[in-house]
């Protein structure tokens, strides 16, 4: 396993996961909601920005390795489910939405590893429906985190409106990305 910058901003991206779990599981009177929430939301839009930032720097200094490759994905997918599960116990997100959001993951992340082993992962490579979806979700979570005005800004209904567009977009990228690796599944069935 190489061991560089960009992993291990992957690998604090994963550390702090817990610990953002964690700050829901204290006693309100230790810290109170606005304050836990605003902890709580600049501590996801951090690892937000750890996930782009580990991804330039692996291509800029040359430092990508099928690890790294691995990893990062994982741990994108594991904040942003463990966001979206916070965000239910907070009654913050239906259901619905999180059962969509986290079953494309499922789903896709599979997709791309049975691809990657009948050599056709190029057939799914990450789309622009995709990165826009990723987009939506990286702004709704921590919108629906902070859950408060801010400088007459209503983070509350921006974060709802965003994680709807989000879902709807994570249906559309599903459906790409399986219209796209469909031939290869057909071709594989014969």
């Amino acid at each position: 396993m190489p061991l560089n910058i960009p992993i291990i901003l992957t690998w604090m991206r994963i550390a702090m996961i817990p610990l953002v779990i964690a700050l829901y599981y204290l006693p309100l009177n230790w810290m109170g909601v606005p304050l836990r929430d605003t902890i709580g939301a600049l501590a996801f839009v951090f690892a937000a920005l750890t996930d782009w930032f580990d991804g330039w720097l692996a291509r800029r200094w040359n430092q990508t390795s099928s690890f790294g490759a691995f990893l990062d994905p994982v741990a994108d997918k594991l904040m942003v489910c463990a966001a979206l599960l916070i965000l239910l116990d907070l009654n913050r997100l239906d259901s619905f939405i999180a059962l969509i959001i986290i079953g494309r993951e499922i789903t896709i992340s599979a997709l791309r590893e049975w691809m990657a082993t009948i050599g056709a992962r190029n057939s799914v490579a990450v789309h622009w429906v995709g990165k826009f979806k990723t987009a939506a979700q990286m702004t709704a979570i921590p919108c629906l985190l902070f859950y408060q005005d801010w400088h007459s800004i209503p983070f509350a209904p921006v974060g709802t409106v965003l994680v709807y567009i989000a879902a709807v977009l994570t249906i559309w990228s599903m459906f790409y990305y399986l219209k796209k690796a469909w031939p290869i599944i057909k071709q594989q069935q014969n």
